[in-house]
């Protein structure tokens, strides 16, 4: 699988769970997902991503073999739907990526603990030499949250744990061109963190990797405007253009349409 992230991609979430935070965003049964995926590709997606483990602050746990389930159902829904367009697992576990793998040839794989929350994912990524989204957090879903406490500012405390995180990754034998970096907006960073870390980006970018921006309907955006997730597709936008503005080359979104005439309009502005 080759990325072209010359121009800048939308990554549709598929969120095959039933507690993700935005509530319109839960496809949990097959024709939810299928019909979810159809849009998603119609509207512009480059990319799909299928979680079956909520990440949301607080979230419950969830057995490894019922978010296998939710996965193999939402990939199995890509591949029939748009086997073109390439798809993400979403997971921290390291069986769950590699039954995907196994099971329907290569994915990318999107952790959101760089490796921290399950020490064999890299020997999958590593073995299979898939796409490895590599995100920061501290602690877990459950934890995060309570440790927003950094010595540095928040964007230097990134770039420099990305900075070793990358020597452990490239020596446990992942291809430097297969690896995305993810800032992590919203995982054990406050609003003020987030919006620092934002106009920080281009420093993360200055690694060498392409970098990619989750911060579709996140409480930075709706806390900040005092509204729900379900109101804040407005701010989604308007820091969506801020990604592309300081160099992200992925959008992960809700809301497909619109990212992919936001990346329309950043390219046509751009040139």
């Amino acid at each position: 699988m080759i990325l072209d992230l010359s121009s800048p991609r939308v990554m549709a979430i598929v969120n095959v769970t039933p507690d993700s935070f935005y509530a319109g965003s839960r496809t949990p049964e097959v024709p939810d997902i299928e019909h979810r995926i159809r849009v998603a590709v119609a509207e512009g997606a480059s990319l799909l991503d299928i979680g079956g483990y909520s990440s949301r602050p607080g979230a419950g746990e969830v057995p490894v073999e019922e978010e296998w389930r939710r996965v193999s159902l939402g990939v199995s829904a890509a591949r029939r739907i748009a086997p073109e367009i390439p798809v993400s697992v979403d997971t921290f576990r390291s069986e769950v990526a590699e039954r995907a793998i196994r099971t329907f040839g290569e994915v990318i794989v999107n952790d959101i603990s760089a490796g921290e929350l399950d020490p064999g994912m890299w020997a999958v990524v590593a073995a299979h030499d898939v796409p490895y989204v590599a995100m920061h957090m501290k602690g877990t879903p459950q934890s995060m949250q309570r440790q927003t406490d950094y010595r540095r500012d928040i964007t230097t405390e990134v770039v420099d744990y990305f900075r070793q995180r990358m020597e452990a990754m490239l020596t446990a034998g992942l291809r430097r061109e297969r690896i995305i970096l993810d800032p992590g907006f919203g995982f054990a960073k406050t609003a003020a963190q987030n919006f620092e870390l934002l106009a920080g980006l281009p420093r993360l970018c200055e690694l060498g990797f392409p970098v990619l921006a989750g911060l579709s309907r996140k409480s930075m955006i709706y806390r900040t405007l005092g509204c729900t997730p379900a109101e804040s597709l407005a701010g989604t936008v308007a820091l969506g253009w801020e990604c592309l503005r300081q160099g992200a080359r992925i959008l992960r979104v809700h809301d497909v349409r619109e990212a992919a005439d936001t990346v329309r309009l950043f390219n046509a502005y751009r040139s």
